[in-house]
């Protein structure tokens, strides 16, 4: 057996040796470190997938955020904004845009709003993914899913360079909510929603929003 083989099966077994217990107690997750070369580096390796998976990147220094979501949002109409979201960022929206606020929305009434704002809790430069932790600053799940246009604001000190890395800053928060009884929802973003039939046809759109504009604050 070659050694790689011997070390994918030795970490498939740590895996899931003794899954009934508690994660906490089956001591450290096996984990395959992919050394970042860098910060600078990070970043824009996160940029460059998140651009392959078609969407938008835009780039802007502290305090540009709210001019770049009213650019992100001049073909809306309207606009869901989560309730802790900073007011700074909705400071710069097109005239006449219709701002909504999530009053417990049914999803028929999520789907009438062409766009939804939110922040972010964790990006991973490997994968390209954007993850939410929906905190105020996010809304509830639903928000991100119904809209067609998300818009989404990351700031670079929150990019990671891989998956691990990404878990183990999200766990704190997620312990915090399992131990009240309430484990806490995550979405993982890897581009727009789209899917692909035998055919390799790719339609957008069909599991969440057609569209995903991100806003990079870096500095």
């Amino acid at each position: 057996m070659s050694t790689a083989r011997a070390e994918i099966l030795a970490r498939v077994r740590a895996a899931v040796t003794d899954v009934g217990r508690p994660l906490g107690a089956r001591g450290d997750a096996p984990r395959v470190e992919q050394v970042s070369p860098g910060r600078a580096e990070t970043v824009e390796l996160f940029v460059e997938n998140v651009v392959d998976y078609k969407a938008a990147v835009v780039r802007v220094a502290p305090g540009g955020e709210g001019a770049a979501i009213g650019d992100a949002l001049r073909t809306a109409q309207s606009v869901l904004v989560p309730a802790g979201l900073p007011a700074a960022w909705t400071s710069a929206l097109p005239d006449g845009i219709l701002v909504v606020a999530d009053d417990a929305l049914s999803n028929g009434g999520l789907d009438a709003v062409d766009a939804v704002v939110t922040a972010s809790a964790v990006s991973i430069a490997t994968t390209g993914t954007i993850v939410l932790d929906h905190g105020p600053d996010q809304g509830r799940r639903a928000l991100s899913l119904v809209p067609d246009l998300h818009v989404c604001v990351v700031r670079a000190d929150q990019v990671v360079h891989d998956v691990p890395e990404a878990v183990a800053r999200l766990r704190p928060a997620v312990d915090r909510d399992e131990t009240a009884g309430m484990p806490r929802p995550l979405t993982w973003i890897s581009g727009p929603s789209a899917t692909s039939d035998i055919e390799l046809d790719r339609v957008e759109g069909v599991h969440g929003p057609r569209t995903l504009h991100v806003i990079l604050i870096e500095g």
